[in-house]
This record gives C-alpha cells, structure tokens and sequence, in this order.
C-alpha cells in the first residue's frame, strides 16, 4: 500500500515537473529562467529538510505523510486555477514550483525513515531498490501522462490530475494502521533534535564520505534533466512529446537496471560501483550533447537512467546502513539536502553557462565535473567500509533520581584509573568515545588529566538537560558497549569507575 502510494506521489512529483519545465520553456525566456525550475522543485528540501527530518522523527509518520500529500494538493489546485485564467507568469510558476518543493522536503524524509521501520535490514537493499524502481516507473508514466494531457488538453489539467491524485494518495495512506509508540520520555525539541541530528552526521565519518559522493554526483547529473527541455527543443521535430518521450527512456533505462542492482553489489565494492555509474552518466551526457537524433538521444538517456538508478541506490543503502533508528529520518533528511542542495545548485550553475555558451557545452562541462570529482573523492578519501555495530543495545540502565532537575546542564564526570604507561593509547580509545558521546547528543566533551596523579583521567560529558541525559542511555548501540569494554579494559582497580553527575547551576540561573 504504501509502495502504491509512493508511486503515486512520484507520478505526481514527475507531472509537476514536466509541465512546468514545458511551460517555462514555451514563455519564451532564456535558458537560466528553464533551468531555475528545477532549482525551484529541489532548493525547498535543501532548506527544509532538516527540521522535516526532525519533525519525522518526532510526529505520527503516518498523519505526517497525510498532510504532505494535502500540501501538493493544494499548490497543484492553485497551479490549475491560474493556468485556467491565464495569470500565470514566469516568476509565479518558480514560487508555486517553490512551495511544492515544500512538500517533497516534507515527504522525503519521513518515507525514507519508513522503509527500514517495515523491512529486515537483510531485505533493506532490496527493498531500497524497489523504491527506486517505483521512483522510476514513475519516470515514465509520469511524463507520459503529462506530454498526453499537454498536447490534447493543456498543462492546467496536468495540475488538476496532480490534485486529485494526491488527495488519493493520502486517503490510502489513511488506512495504514501504524501504531505511534510514545517515548516515556516525551517528544524531543525541534530545535534541540536538528542540533543532534547534525551532530552525529557530523562525528561519522562514513556518512560525510557519503554526503561528497552524493553532492558531486547530483551536482554533474542534474544538468542533463534541467537541460533537457532545451535538448528536446534543438532535436529534428522537438516538440512537448519528445521531451516527454527522451525523459521517460531515462526512467525506462533506470527500470531496467534495477533487477541487475543485487548482482553488481556482489561483484564491486561500493566505491567501484559509484566510479562506475559516474563514467556511464558523464558517456550518456556527451552523446545527448552532440547528437541531434531523438533514437540515439533516447538510448543515451537509457543509459543515464541506468547509470543514475546504480549510484543512487549504492549511496541510499551505504546511507540507510549507517543510520541507527533513533536519528533515521534526520540523516536521511541531511542525505536529500545534499542532493537536493547539489541538484539546485547545479541547476542554476548549468543554466547559467548555458546561457553564457550553449546548452553543448554546458553538458560537456558537468559530464567531466561528474567523472574527475568522482575519482578525486575516492582517490583521496576511500571507502573505509562500514566498521560499527549499530544494532540497539540496552547493556546499560539509565540513573535514577528522586528529584530529577527541571532545568540546568547536566555534568557526568567518569575516573579513571590507568596504568601511565598506557596514556598514549587511552588517549586514542577516548577519541572514539568523544565521537560516540557527541553522536547520541552531548553538548561537550572532555578529557582532563590529574597533574598531582598521574594515570588518573577524568571524562566529562555535559549534557542540554537531565531528560536529555538520559536519552542517550536509549541511543547506545553494541558499538559503544564496544568502546565502554575496551575503556574498562585500561581501568587497573576491580571496582568500576567513579561517576558523579552535576547539575551546572550558571545555566539553572540563566534559565530562571
């Protein structure tokens, strides 16, 4: 039901985009004012996907998911008056493409976090792979069904179907029966749950190496879909339908690849599949380049969607894998910011050397941008493969307080005792364990050594809050239970260390 919905959604998303990237390009304006649709559609879930995120992570998914597809319905319903009555203008249809970016900055994240909530993580990549294949049948029907209704009843009721869609989709989603387990420490600030989710991208390196593949492959290949409109103009016999016809055969090229997905993974590593979408794309960008017969464009725009369909799947899994639950929707939130970022961004870009040159040239620039950041990217920053355990651990109790603070940091000092000869290598270890405390939400970290003492270390942790101090026990994985073993493996007495939590009273007197 919810792959159906899904579909739907991404019908709608396609439909959208065709007919406003058609529009603009029959209002006779230059090439920038074309390609800034795009950068219209995508800059919204740049801009907005992290409180999205957090706000997935926080709210009913369900009822969340609901109201998007009643947002897209109502700036499609707003879209269909004004080309009924003749008002819409250039800069109009970019704040109305704006405000439905909104909506897919809203979606997004939540659906992203969804998949895993339903699958085995055995079955994750498939099943990832499956919502590519649906992002891309959706390719293909949607400019279809756009193209149909542009050509034999104009683009207004491309915009009316795009509503009453939508409004479908989220009475389907209606019937989903996903039960909302409250937290038993109740709903986490939003801006408090952005600072986090921020933060534990920030001390993954895994997930930064994936962000760079990501920004640099979108950054290249959105010029191929926001110049497309114009390729189509330039071929023999351009017309609506041949655009519609060359972006379906990406989408077509995209299906097609999707059953070979499992075996390519088998057979390359991660960064070996990435190298290689990221040649096929830049190959596809330079035949759609020079050619000018709508056939030969089409077969290049296959092999686009094939080679976009592997890269995109090969990042979306190797970035779903280094997510634990608790902060899914918020990574994944930060992953289609810099997709959407790089796509709005490159979009302006290759619009404006457009402009300045030709649409040629343009594809050739991004082609080669795509191909040698790829191999800069892995050549100076290579795929370490994913080395923790993120499976939920519950090894250790949170504290009990009879009277909990109500406001004030928190400060958890932990002692350890350790042989100095072995201060080199604790050090080391206690690197990892600032990565981890600061990955579950810590605001500080510290390591301070006993001058009087030596072997005596002190680790500090400050906390926003006790309730938020006590929501990291909740977010441990076995891979800090990892670091806690081997923390305890320098510690010489029998007794465990000493830990002492404060309540830091400059910041209860800056609250009160």
């Amino acid at each position: 039901m919810l792959w159906s919905c899904w579909l739907i959604a991404n019908i709608c998303m396609w439909m959208n985009d065709v007919s406003g990237a058609w529009m603009m390009t029959s209002m006779n304006v230059t090439p920038v004012w074309v390609a800034l649709v795009q950068s219209a559609s995508t800059l919204p879930v740049f801009l907005l996907g992290l409180p999205c995120g957090a706000l997935a992570d926080m709210l009913d998914r369900r009822r969340f998911l609901i109201f998007t597809q009643i947002w897209v319905a109502v700036v499609a319903s707003v879209l269909s008056l004004l080309v009924f009555w003749g008002n819409l203008s250039p800069l109009s249809l970019l704040i109305l493409t704006f405000f439905n970016g909104i909506g897919l900055a809203m979606r997004w994240p939540v659906f992203s976090s969804v998949i895993p909530e339903l699958l085995p993580k055995s079955q994750l990549p498939s099943g990832l792979a499956l919502n590519a294949v649906s992002m891309n049948t959706s390719r293909i029907v949607g400019p279809l069904v756009a193209g149909a209704l542009i050509a034999s009843m104009g683009s207004a009721y491309v915009y009316l179907l795009n509503a009453v869609l939508s409004i479908g989709a989220a009475l389907m989603m209606s019937r989903w029966k996903r039960v909302q387990e409250p937290n038993p420490l109740g709903r986490e600030r939003l801006w408090s749950a952005m600072r986090i989710g921020v933060q534990f991208i920030a001390q993954s390196e895994h997930f930064k190496g994936v962000l760079m593949r990501v920004a640099v492959f979108f950054l290249s290949s959105t010029a191929l879909i926001a110049l497309l409109p114009l390729v189509a103009k330039n071929l023999q016999s351009g017309d609506a339908s041949t655009f519609t016809f060359i972006l379906a055969s990406m989408g077509l090229g995209a299906i097609c690849a999707a059953g070979f997905i499992p075996r390519f993974r088998r057979r390359y590593s991660r960064d070996e599949l990435i190298i290689r979408g990221s040649f096929f794309q830049c190959l596809a960008m330079l035949v759609v380049a020079f050619n000018h017969i709508t056939l030969i464009t089409m077969a290049a725009m296959c092999l686009a969607g094939a080679a976009w369909i592997t890269t995109a799947n090969t990042l979306g899994v190797s970035a779903q894998m280094g997510l634990p639950d608790w902060v899914r929707a918020r990574g994944m939130s930060i992953y289609q910011m810099a997709i959407m970022g790089s796509t709005a961004l490159g979009a302006a870009l290759w619009g404006q050397v457009a402009t300045l040159a030709s649409v040629q040239i343009s594809l050739v620039v991004a082609a080669f941008t795509g191909l040698i950041g790829t191999f800069l990217i892995n050549h100076f920053n290579p795929d370490p493969g994913l080395q923790d355990d993120l499976t939920p651990s519950h090894a250790l109790l949170p504290p009990v307080s009879d009277k909990p603070p109500e406001t004030g940091h928190i400060m958890m000092t932990i002692e350890y005792l350790i042989d100095p000869k072995q201060a080199e290598q604790f050090k080391e270890l206690m690197q990892e364990s600032r990565k981890s405390r600061l990955r579950h939400g810590a605001l500080s970290w510290e390591l301070v050594l006993d001058m009087t003492r030596p072997g005596r270390f002190v680790e500090m942790v400050e906390d926003e809050s006790w309730i938020e101090h006590l929501r990291r026990f909740d977010r441990m994985t076995e891979a800090d239970i990892s670091i806690r073993d081997r923390k305890m493996a320098f510690h010489l007495p029998d007794t465990p260390p000493v830990v002492n939590r404060y309540v830091m009273q400059s910041t209860v007197q800056a609250h009160h």
